[in-house]
């Protein structure tokens, strides 16, 4: 029995493992899903998550809960050596070991793109995890807490402010989701003032949403504006040094939070750690139908897909061509993945991938959204719905399907919950200092933050 290695339990990696249970019987392979987490991240739901309007649990699938006859590893893949056919795993705890496998499918994913930006390291939070998504939620019910107590001057006016760095789908929607909690929230707050809230939003280029075409993305800035946002274009962030923002446009200002969605980098890992081919920007080189190599030299038992992968694409109709990094290509490639290794295993030929693009759909706050296909656009409550309506479907599951539903159906009733619970991110402090608040500024002798 062959043994099958899916590196990354992301998107890619979960519909590979889960398509290949379904498809190959129990003596075909065995299957073994190496990843940190244990959990498949929803990333479309992140802003929601980050809003209130999904419970943060509910974005996350359990990888073994859904992975059931797969083999779930708890660690990161640090080394491919597929001349040996060997990967090395780095555990949370203990040393790293060897995994010897017969085929391996890369789904490493990508990671947050950073930049040498002085004070981003120590201040932002990024948008990739759910972990982050909750972060960022409490940083900003907290601030508002804190910000009551406060007479009007500059540190409530920071407490006040959010900075999104990267005007992408990820920057957009998390920023204008927050934008919409704050201005529901600030309702619950009589000693502040709506007209206090500062939320600016930085692009380095000329437009945001790249993925929609250039009227509809004018309008989501203009409906931002509206809002009371700050859309910076052709800005870039200098420095955040102490939580000052400074741009390169000269204006500069204190933001309590500030959010790096800059983009995707090539994983690590894939870049520098594996012999198998790589291009120019650390993507691993995969041909049409998923499998590792070049048209004309595959790599034997090697298969990649999702962001780490530069699968060519063949709908674009130009040379060269590859898909972009998202959820709607990650989720498609793993279950073709999944059907086209069963194939070789069976001898039968695997099948290029081509995907259509079904358009694109953002939310911009409770009730407010925007849908691209091709001409065709789609602004305010319909958006939103059919954002909702794809999304609930997409997620994988009946049982978070309904889980997601019955939130938003509460939440349409009840309203979102504003209770922060920023105090689990350093769950000793209330024991250690005896129910001393969060922000006490003295810590207690012998006492050690969780991030340390």
């Amino acid at each position: 029995m062959r043994t099958i290695l899916v590196v990354g339990g992301g998107y890619a990696g979960f519909y590979t493992a889960w398509k290949l249970e379904k498809k190959l019987r129990r003596d075909e392979a065995r299957i073994i899903v190496v990843d940190p987490r244990p959990y498949m991240t929803y990333q479309p739901f992140l802003p929601e998550v980050l809003a209130g309007s999904v419970e943060a649990r509910h974005a996350a699938v359990s990888l073994r809960r859904h992975l059931r006859r797969s083999t779930i590893v708890a660690g990161s893949v640090v080394a491919i050596d597929h001349a040996r056919r060997t990967v090395t795993v780095r555990p949370a705890e203990g040393p790293e070991f060897a995994i010897e496998y017969d085929i391996v499918a890369v789904t490493a994913g990508a990671v947050t793109r950073k930049l040498a930006v002085p004070g981003v390291a120590e201040q932002a939070i990024g948008l990739k995890h759910v972990e982050e998504a909750v972060a960022i939620r409490d940083r900003l019910l907290t601030a508002f807490d804190r910000a009551s107590a406060l007479p009007p001057g500059p540190r409530r006016q920071a407490l006040l402010t959010a900075t999104f760095v990267g005007g992408g789908f990820s920057g957009v929607e998390g920023f204008a989701e927050l934008l919409s909690l704050a201005s529901a929230l600030v309702r619950s707050y009589p000693e502040l003032d709506p007209a206090e809230l500062n939320f600016h939003l930085v692009e380095a280029g000329k437009r945001i949403l790249p993925e929609v075409s250039e009227e509809p993305g004018k309008w989501v800035v203009r409906s931002l504006e509206k809002r009371g946002a700050r859309v910076h274009l052709g800005a870039t962030l200098v420095s955040a040094l102490d939580g000052h923002v400074v741009l390169s446009t000269g204006e500069e200002f204190d933001s309590e939070l500030i959010v790096w969605t800059v983009g995707n980098a090539a994983n690590p890992m894939v870049r520098s750690h594996t012999d198998l081919p790589i291009d120019r920007r650390g993507m691993l080189v995969v041909r049409s139908d998923l499998r590792v190599g070049t048209e004309d030299a595959p790599i034997p038992d090697a298969w990649g897909a999702g962001d780490d992968a530069a699968v060519p694409d063949l709908a674009a109709g130009r040379p060269g061509a590859t898909t972009v990094p998202n959820a709607q290509h990650a989720v498609r490639q793993g279950k073709l993945l999944a059907k086209n290794i069963a194939a070789a295993l069976r001898g039968r030929e695997p099948k290029p991938y081509v995907h259509h693009s079904l358009g694109t759909v953002a939310t911009l706050g409770l009730g407010r959204g925007i849908f691209q296909y091709r001409g065709l656009v789609i602004k305010g409550f319909p958006a939103w719905l059919m954002h909702r309506g794809y999304h609930v479907l997409a997620v994988p599951s009946w049982e978070r399907k309904v889980r997601v539903f019955a939130i938003w159906l509460t939440a349409a009733v009840f309203g979102r919950d504003i209770v922060s619970l920023a105090s689990v991110q350093d769950p000793r402090r209330a024991f250690v200092t005896g129910g001393e608040p969060l922000e006490a500024r003295a810590e207690p002798p012998g006492y050690r933050a969780r991030s340390e």
